[in-house]
């Protein structure tokens, strides 16, 4: 088989397979949820070992071809590390202002009702001052966050943008190769998101709905890996979603939750946001697909 259509063959296989315990055993209130959700995210990981395998290429070429050096221009590639770090809760906070300015998100800034009722609920003691915990919670999200989560952030990283958006970039052209990662991520998703994951009130519709976000947010991280030649940028800004993006959770009012479909940087939204971001991004920093014959670097235009 082919390098290209086996990383996908690994990536999906195992993800069903990692995820099956959830079907088999009360979906997503199996208490193994976390855990199997974090496992699945090396399955991309995988499917770019068993590509690098069939391709015989040797992995030091291998890794410099996938992102996982800086790049060939290491200033820019850290700045953009640094732009992911503070630029992803950015969008999550201004997600957060513009839903509730459209009506879309009642806050409850003062008594926090909804993260109380769902500490509440968890049997979890509720503390007296709630909000010095949640700014507590805020600040490490931000600064810590990225860096918690970059081992299992790059565990998909690798195998989306650092082997998939170079290799698709570079036969599609950079606006579609991007939308296609993005897709493919989003369908890679489905072992969770058929369950609800993300959309508990959607059910198995979180599954095309999800892939909607992953086809925007897919351009802004692919623009990041194109951008710097280097898959890290993109890490981080995964890990910064992940550590940061249900705050709007955690800000909502227990009288009205919010409708997670169309509030915060996953609903509508964010989509929203994110594709303006991206397009903004692709035409005041544009980048170029790489070439056909080394598609697996990322090269972008100077700027």
């Amino acid at each position: 088989m082919k390098p290209l259509p086996l990383f996908l063959a690994v990536a999906f296989v195992l993800s069903w397979l990692v995820a099956l315990p959830l079907w088999l055993r009360g979906g997503l209130d199996t208490p193994l949820v976390q855990v199997l959700g974090a496992l699945m995210m090396f399955t991309p990981t995988l499917g770019t070992l068993a590509a690098w395998r069939a391709s015989r290429t040797p992995f030091r070429v291998w890794a410099r071809e996938t992102g996982l050096t800086l790049g060939e221009r290491k200033g820019r590639t850290l700045l953009l590390v640094l732009a992911a770090w503070l630029g992803v809760p950015a969008l999550v906070a201004v997600s957060i202002a513009l839903s509730a300015a459209l009506g879309l998100l009642s806050l409850d800034l003062d008594g926090l009702s909804l993260y109380r009722s769902q500490l509440q609920a968890a049997n979890v003691p509720v503390p007296d001052d709630l909000t010095t915990g949640i700014v507590v919670q805020l600040v490490v999200g931000v600064v810590a966050g990225p860096l918690l989560n970059a081992i299992p952030s790059l565990g998909e990283e690798w195998g989306w943008r650092g082997y998939l958006v170079p290799r698709l970039t570079s036969t599609r052209g950079v606006v579609a190769g991007l939308m296609l990662s993005g897709l493919i991520w989003g369908l890679w998703h489905a072992p969770l998101t058929l369950l609800g994951y993300n959309y508990p009130n959607l059910g198995a519709g979180a599954a095309l709905y999800f892939t909607g976000f992953c086809v925007v947010a897919g351009v802004v991280f692919g623009w990041l890996r194109l951008r710097s030649g280097s898959v890290w940028p993109a890490v981080v800004a995964h890990g910064a979603l992940n550590a940061i993006a249900g705050f709007v959770l955690v800000l909502g009012d227990a009288a009205e939750p919010p409708n997670l479909a169309l509030a915060g940087l996953t609903g509508i939204v964010g989509w929203v946001l994110l594709a303006v971001c991206g397009a903004v991004l692709l035409k005041v920093f544009p980048v170029r697909a790489p070439s056909a014959e080394n598609p697996a670097t990322g090269q972008t235009t100077s700027a």
